[in-house]
């Protein structure tokens, strides 16, 4: 595959919005997502072996194109915690799609804090490698993914010339970053019992009060109120629920409107025995670490502010300030207690240190009021020690993650995290190689003349050479560049077995010229047609030539004598997988003169998944639900639904005379073969 370290003098053209590949036409540059960017570069080889441990049936393949600017790359551990938008932390793995989370932004000399959505989250499997920094951050990630570092970003692996030539990181680079996020509290009675009290105490005393029944007779209860400002409802809620815990009901209301000077006070109270809360919220003789963590957090809800990126606890009362000092110094933090110039009173502790040690407060002690906890607009500078100590490849293929966002990177446990520029859907599903030029599309524009020296290399055996198996050779752009003619012709010339997998019309424009490499040597055809129903064609892929037309395809190289299968991919549950969808389109590949006709149910591997659920929840609503309860344990729909739509296909093949398999040889149930997908070479048992 091409690497960067193959790119000489790449060049970007572009004359308006004329289409990239449009006869005549120059590449698009533009950001609007229907144009295209090509970018021309002199690759330095074409021909390239699979690797041995794939599974498909053939060793070699030769790919003009490239479909994006990025290949995927999926990058880190599941448990790496990542920054979100409120402040807390999430597992990488459970991060979803519409997420926001922390990127950054830059301004001036530093990179800042800026919130960001998640646009899509993928996951795979590959080679974990373990990268361990000098604070003790341990990251686990894949060899491709990209970390920034104090001179640029670079990749987990990489190497000083060949393929593998790229920026990488090595020992005594330093990452980008606050260093590693803090483990949060447990959910413990004890840190419940901290967080109350933190919360009464910074209620302004919170008192009893009776309560008086219709006709002015004294209730024998008693309520007990915490009193918190309207707005701060989260920790309202949390107080409720952890007095809830406790076998306390309560009750919300307003007890003082808001001035111009004052914010509106609401009270969570319940009519009870006031010895039961006061029992509650006592303070211990020996406090633990989960009381403290949550006194911490109670206190900072209810009297706490983060302002100008700094973090206060304000309170009148001396005892109170004495115990927040207690708390932060039995955790580290460094702080400093100020008074107030406007009221004499009033004292306040200030915790210092920049984000890492904010982050550091919030994290430790997992205050309820997200509001609070916001750190946008903040500099990331070097406060930690993030040099990398050692990088091991663990020597496991491990599930591994990554997401893509609004700003291009992520925080991964305290460092900048490059993210994952999704691989355009015609790369995973065959659906919509139309829509997929909103991103750089890589030409190979020396592919001709490299086939015709690599195939005359005195140690090339003349193995079969397959095209199309990443991405299409007939996509838009060859229209402009016409590499294809150049490397058929050197087939022919050298008499090398090829083959060629499409769903483009463009292919008869080669149709003479690829008989006559057929007549040198076999040649293998293949044209994608999943259904030929109208409506889902337009909307799953517009970009592309209509069923019927690449019908067309089939019929002008049986009329020229060359074999040609059809790949009826995707099948797509609740939209063409009825008997009646699958008998219409295998009669229409049966009367165009195909060989065979290969089943191959949809299958969502991460980043395809996203797109397609979005595009469905948009085109087709009422089968959003269908298709989570079908995939819901990953890429690949249950045996037995494929095995239904798999025999549909067969029978109505038979009916017609054509191979279920797309093989062109005969087969009973009982042989069922194995077939590879042409996207990725991953193997499939036809059911």
């Amino acid at each position: 595959m091409l690497d960067i370290s193959e790119v000489r003098q790449p060049v970007e053209r572009g004359t308006g919005r004329a289409g990239l590949g449009a006869p005549g036409s120059g590449p698009v540059v533009s950001g609007d997502e229907s144009d295209a960017v090509a970018v021309e570069i002199r690759a330095r080889s074409i021909i390239n072996r699979v690797p041995g441990e794939s599974a498909v049936p053939f060793r070699w393949t030769v790919n003009p194109y490239r479909g994006c600017s990025h290949a995927c790359v999926y990058c880190l551990s599941g448990d790496t915690p990542i920054l979100m938008a409120d402040g807390r932390t999430e597992r990488l793995s459970s991060i979803r799609v519409g997420d926001r989370v922390y990127g950054t932004r830059r301004v001036g000399d530093h990179l800042r804090y800026t919130a960001t959505p998640v646009l899509a989250h993928w996951a795979t499997v590959d080679r974990a490698y373990r990268v361990t920094l000098a604070d003790g951050t341990t990251l686990v990630a894949g060899g491709d993914h990209r970390f920034l570092t104090s001179s640029g970003w670079k990749h987990v692996t990489g190497g000083t010339a060949g393929r593998q030539r790229r920026p990488y990181l090595m020992e005594g680079d330093t990452l980008v970053g606050t260093g590693r996020y803090a483990c949060g509290p447990e959910d413990t009675e004890t840190y419940r019992r901290g967080y109350l009290c933190g919360v009464a105490d910074g209620a302004a005393a919170p008192g009893e009060y009776s309560h008086t029944r219709a006709g002015g007779s004294a209730d024998d209860e008693r309520g007990y109120r915490f009193r918190l400002a309207s707005d701060d409802h989260e920790a309202l809620s949390r107080t409720a629920r952890y007095l809830s815990s406790f076998g306390v009901r309560t009750d919300r209301f307003d007890v003082a409107a808001a001035t111009v000077d004052r914010r509106a006070a609401t009270s969570s109270a319940r009519r009870i025995a006031p010895v039961r809360v006061r029992d509650l919220v006592r303070k211990p003789v020996a406090p633990c670490d989960d009381w403290r963590k949550g006194f911490l957090a109670g206190i900072f809800d209810s009297e706490g502010s983060c302002s100008g990126g700094v973090v206060r606890v304000w309170s009148t009362d001396d005892e109170i300030i004495t115990e927040v000092c207690l708390g932060l110094k039995c955790f580290g933090f460094d702080y400093t207690v100020e008074g107030c110039a406007d009221r004499p009173s009033m004292r306040v502790v200030r915790l210092t240190g920049g984000p890492r040690e904010r982050l550091r407060f919030f994290h430790t002690t997992d205050p309820a009021v997200t509001g609070k906890r916001g750190i946008d607009d903040a500099a990331i500078r070097p406060e930690a020690r993030l040099e990398i100590v050692s990088i091991v490849d663990t020597g496991e293929e491990r599930a591994l993650y990554d997401i893509t966002t609004g700003t291009g990177d992520f925080l991964a446990d305290g460092v900048v995290s490059h993210n994952c520029f999704a691989r355009r859907t015609h790369e995973y599903l065959d659906l919509d190689s139309g829509h997929d030029f909103d991103t750089k599309i890589m030409v190979k524009v020396n592919a001709g003349e490299l086939v015709r020296k690599e195939l005359a290399h005195p140690r090339w055996c003349g193995e079969p050479i397959a095209m199309g198996t990443n991405t299409d050779p007939y996509q838009r752009a060859e229209g402009r560049y016409r590499l294809m003619p150049q490397i058929i012709g050197a087939f022919r010339d050298f008499a090398n077995p090829f083959s060629i997998l499409t769903k483009g019309s463009l292919i008869l424009r080669d149709a003479a010229l690829i008989a006559e490499a057929a007549r040198q040597a076999p040649v293998s055809l293949a044209v994608s047609v999943g259904s030929l129903d109208e409506q889902v064609w337009r909307s799953v892929e517009p970009g592309t030539p209509r069923p019927q037309r690449r019908l067309d395809v089939v019929r002008r190289f049986a009329d020229l004598g060359i074999g040609c299968s059809v790949l009826m991919a995707p099948i797509l549950p609740g939209l063409t997988d009825t008997e009646e969808q699958i008998e219409a389109t295998v009669a229409e590949i049966a009367a165009a003169g195909a060989t065979g006709v290969t089943p191959i149910v949809l299958h969502l591997r991460p980043g395809a998944r996203e797109w397609y659920f979005a595009w469905l929840a948009r085109w087709y609503p009422g089968l959003y639900d269908y298709y989570a309860q079908l995939y819901r344990r990953g890429a690949y729909a249950p045996k037995s639904y494929q095995e239904t739509v798999t025999t549909r296909v067969r029978r109505a093949a038979r009916r017609y005379g054509l191979r279920g398999d797309g093989s062109g040889r005969a087969q009973d149930d009982a042989g069922r073969p194995e077939r590879v997908d042409p996207d990725t070479g991953e193997q499939l048992t036809l059911l």
